[in-house]
This record gives structure tokens, sequence and C-alpha cells, in this order.
């Protein structure tokens, strides 16, 4: 890709969003003008190693594959204080985390909905009452197994990740709105 193609370039989600779901959601949620209508901030993946504090190269493994999955080097985390009862010294890598934003946010999201997750075994839907009040949603994978940029015979061991998906949304019912027009597979409510 040249230059200038990249530069042009405007992920699939981010068009279907300003092109359908701020009309829909301007007038669903009667909303003065377009920019107080709701909009993704970032995507923060976060995967936690507790056994890295044994086994050091275990870190840097997890580290590539989150690599691998979100296009983004992630950032090596380490404990703050030493704990005796988990023999966890200060400064050990513990964990790595990569906060997503624009285009690659949305291209991360345009994958999880569409590719990932629908790869999860016995999938139902994830739970709608997983909002932190704030118009944040947070979930859970078990495995990084899910998604296909991942080689499956380089797995070692099953990690699992924490997604946080941060909106600018005042509600919860207004985040959860924003996140079904995205296509976001909630479980259905019973009733």
């Amino acid at each position: 890709m040249s230059e200038n193609s990249l530069k042009n370039y405007i992920p699939r989600l981010l068009k279907v969003y300003r092109e359908e779901i701020v009309p829909e959601l301007k007038k669903k949620q009667n909303h003065a003008n377009l920019y107080s209508v709701p909009r993704l901030v970032k995507i923060v993946v976060n995967m936690g190693v507790g056994e890295a504090t044994a086994d050091s190269k275990l870190i840097e493994s997890v580290s590539e594959q989150l690599g691998t999955i979100t296009g983004q080097k992630p950032k090596i985390c380490r404990a703050r204080k030493a704990i005796s009862n988990f023999k966890l010294r200060q400064g050990v890598a513990i964990g790595c985390c990569v906060t997503l934003r624009k285009a690659m946010m949305y291209d991360f999201f345009d994958r999880l909905i569409t590719v990932a997750i629908p790869r999860i075994r016995d999938f139902r839907g994830l739970s709608p009452n997983s909002f932190d009040g704030s118009g944040n949603y947070n979930f859970g994978l078990v495995e990084q197994g899910i998604f296909p940029e991942i080689n499956l015979d380089k797995i070692t061991r099953t990690q699992g990740m924490n997604i946080s998906i941060h909106t600018t949304a005042s509600s919860d019912n207004e985040a959860r709105e924003l996140l079904e027009a995205f296509g976001f597979p909630f479980r259905r409510r019973n009733g």
C-alpha cells in the first residue's frame, strides 16, 4: 500500500458509524447535535500472566501473541509492590496490555465481533449487565485461540484476556444501544 492510500483509509465500522449509526441514535435518543451522540473512545485489551513470576519467558510469548491479535506492541505491566503470599517481588512482569484508539480500534472491534466472538464454542451471547455505570463495557475471553491471527500450533498454554470498551455515553442504556447498533452479540433477555 502506498502512503496516500493509508492516509485515506477509513475502517469499515467507522463508515457504518458515520453513515448509519449516528443518524439512527440521534433520532432515537433525541440528541441536539451530532457531537452529543455516543461514540467509541478506546478499547483496552489486558492479559494478566500470574505464572510469569516463575517463568520469565512466558511473558514474552504472551506479549507476542497480544501484539499479533491487536496489531500494536503491548506494554509490559510490572508489579508495583512485593506481596510475599503470592511470591511476588516488586518490578516483576505480571501481564501486558494494549490501548487501541482511532482506526486500529475500529479494525480490532470489527474483527472481534465478526470473526473472533462467533468462533467461541457454545456461544450464546455476552452478558448485557457488564456495564460499569459510566457507559463502559467490560468482558473476558477464556482463550486467545479464537482469533484467526494466532497459530494454534505455537500456543504452549491457553491464555485469557480482559477487554474493556470505553464510550462517551452518559448512561449504560445509551452505551448498550451504541454497541447493539454495531452488531455486538449480547445475550437475549428472558421475558
